[in-house]
């Protein structure tokens, strides 16, 4: 199968070889919400980043897969650069591996795309915030 990268139109255009059926096109924003997906599935990432813009949806109830996640399309290849915050307590080097491994197979079993490079930043740790009990005295 090969992979065309059309910048100017921000798709990816897949040739099928001899099938002759027509051609199939992933838009970059496909790959960002299955990587979305991919990463917060893993345990210990706490949650994506994302930026303004992202929040003020999210607090209309519309949920954003592709917050915290970039897509590069280069001569090279696919660059995926994800924005993560972790939970405080995990073994970052092994959670950033899995986070990579979950998101080349999801785009592998979804796109069937190879990915050249997968970038893990992780922008904060998230602390468990236990809210304080609150002793409620009876009135008599």
């Amino acid at each position: 199968m090969e992979v065309n990268f059309l910048n100017e139109n921000r798709v990816l255009e897949m040739n099928q070889g001899e099938s002759g059926l027509g051609k199939i096109e992933i838009a970059p924003e496909v790959i960002e919400v299955i990587a979305g997906i991919a990463a917060s599935e893993i345990e210990g990432v706490a949650q994506m980043r994302g930026n303004f813009a992202t929040g003020v949806v999210e607090r209309f109830g519309k949920k954003n897969h592709g917050k915290g996640v970039k897509v590069d399309l280069t001569d090279e290849g696919i660059v995926i650069d994800v924005y993560c915050v972790m939970e405080f307590g995990v073994s970052i080097p092994t959670v950033a591996q899995k986070v990579q491994d979950n998101i080349r197979q999801a785009l592998l079993n979804m796109t069937a795309l190879e990915i050249n490079e997968i970038n893990i930043h992780v922008v904060g740790v998230q602390f468990d915030v236990k809210q304080p009990e609150v002793e409620v005295e009876e009135e008599m």
